[in-house]
């Protein structure tokens, strides 16, 4: 009668027993058992064993793919795991892998599994933030002169004082994409060379030929703004700008109301997040099915933003509080979020399975810090399961809608949504305004009479 193995050492002995290795080439040395392994490193592997499973890794995986790759790199290796090469001694679990000749899926299954013995041993050893590198910024600077290149450098190193420091390098390549646009227009279809030969007509032509190729007055007015704010700065500095080029008006927009969830709406989404976290179906991870629950009541019942709730971290829970802090938010200001006790109860489910990961980030995701765009996706497909339309940034619209129609007054929401400016928040009053409902209302009461 066949036993399953009970330790993870033991499994891995017995699958490197029964492990194909009629194809490997003549001279190439298969890994070797756990016995011959130092005592630490079998130590090891039970607990990256242990690890995976409370980052939310299928059980089955974790035996049958992740553990055995990691067999393979302490079985080839035969050194303490501390002094373990992160490059040299797993790329020998790789050339192993590839030599085995198996089929191209498994191979690259197992090279990924590498990856996350790597990224296991990293946290381990505190190496968890990797290095800042500047991005390329090649293919927005060609063509542009050394002067323009050098002031929006400078312009660049000035405005990402007030950016998160997590996205940094979409920040940089966003600022070069957008402050470069225009510029890159006007020297490649008129003969423009230095900053005075800049003249409003070609900012002019510039509108024409992006409204020509279908973009909206929304986006040509933010090529507009970020030309403006660099004209701004260079006046700054000294440059003579003509107010010519300052005094241009952007295109008329369309002034739309915030779009938001209905209470019927968001109590369908509610409710099939409430499901799958008290029965997650087959094959979902209940882990997962409780990030997904917690972070809803975030954006719901906070009005956090996506990049705010990326950055929580744990020492900015106050539970007991009934609060938790937005650290650095939007412009860089704090601000303090109330919770009710639906999200703090969301929150505490999850925070129970949470799992380590490799910083004190909140959410958690396959034992990384999870991305904003992963919880965009995840919210927008509980929408779809609900037949509801719904993204994090309407759920944001929806708590203050819902906060206003409920009697907050339009300052506290204010602070509550970390606006800098009231007329950010008024917009919101436009769509639940009390006050011109009941007059029309009792307006309308005297027409039908």
């Amino acid at each position: 009668m066949n036993t399953k193995p009970a330790t993870p050492a033991a499994r891995y002995d017995r699958s490197l027993a029964l492990a194909r290795h009629r194809r490997l080439p003549a001279g190439t040395s298969p890994p070797q058992p756990t016995h011959a392994w130092p005592a630490e490193n079998v130590a090891l592997l039970a607990h990256y064993r242990d690890w995976l499973l409370a980052s939310g890794a299928s059980p089955y995986v974790v035996d049958h793919l992740y553990v055995p790759v990691a067999g393979h790199v302490l079985g080839l290796a035969l050194k303490p795991h501390p002094k373990l090469d992160l490059e040299r001694d797993l790329q020998r679990a790789n050339d192993y892998i590839q030599a085995k000749q198996l089929s191209a899926e498994w191979t690259d299954m197992n090279r990924n599994a590498v990856l996350k013995f790597r990224q296991y041993l990293r946290q381990q050893r505190g190496q968890c933030a990797p290095a800042f590198k500047t991005p390329d910024l090649t293919r927005y600077q060609a063509g542009l002169p050394a002067w323009l290149v050098e002031q929006l450098t400078r312009f660049q190193h000035l405005r990402q004082a007030g950016w998160r420091p997590a996205h940094r390098d979409q920040a940089i390549l966003n600022f070069w994409s957008h402050h470069t646009r225009l510029w890159r227009w006007l020297f490649a279809h008129r003969s423009v060379r230095a900053f005075s030969d800049v003249k409003r007509q070609h900012l002019l032509d510039f509108m024409d030929h992006r409204l020509a190729q279908g973009f909206s007055p929304v986006g040509v007015n933010g090529d507009l703004r970020n030309f403006h704010s660099f004209l701004f700065f260079l006046q700054d500095q000294g440059w003579a700008v003509p107010q010519a080029l300052l005094r241009l008006r952007g295109l008329a927009e369309p002034d739309r109301l915030p779009r938001f969830l209905t209470d019927a709406q968001v109590a369908q989404v509610r409710a099939g997040l409430e499901a799958r976290a008290a029965a997650p179906p087959r094959r979902v991870q209940p882990r997962d099915t409780l990030l997904d629950r917690a972070a809803f009541y975030l954006l719901w019942q906070g009005g956090l933003r996506l990049g705010e709730l990326e950055d929580l971290r744990l020492s900015d829970l106050d539970l007991a509080g009934r609060q938790l802090l937005v650290r650095q938010g939007k412009g860089r200001k704090d601000r303090a979020v109330f919770l009710a006790d639906s999200a703090i109860s969301a929150l505490k489910a999850y925070l129970a399975v949470r799992g380590s990961g490799p910083s004190d980030h909140v959410f958690l995701y396959r034992a990384e810090p999870v991305h904003k765009d992963l919880i965009h996706c995840r919210i927008r497909y509980a929408g779809e399961r609900a037949g509801v339309k719904v993204t994090a940034h309407m759920l944001r619209h929806t708590y203050a809608t819902q906060l206003l129609n409920a009697g907050c007054p339009v300052t506290s929401l204010q602070k509550l949504l970390g606006h800098q400016r009231l007329n950010s928040t008024q917009i919101y009053a436009r769509v639940h305004d009390r006050t011109v409902a009941d007059d029309y209302f009792t307006a309308m009461a005297q027409v039908e009479k």
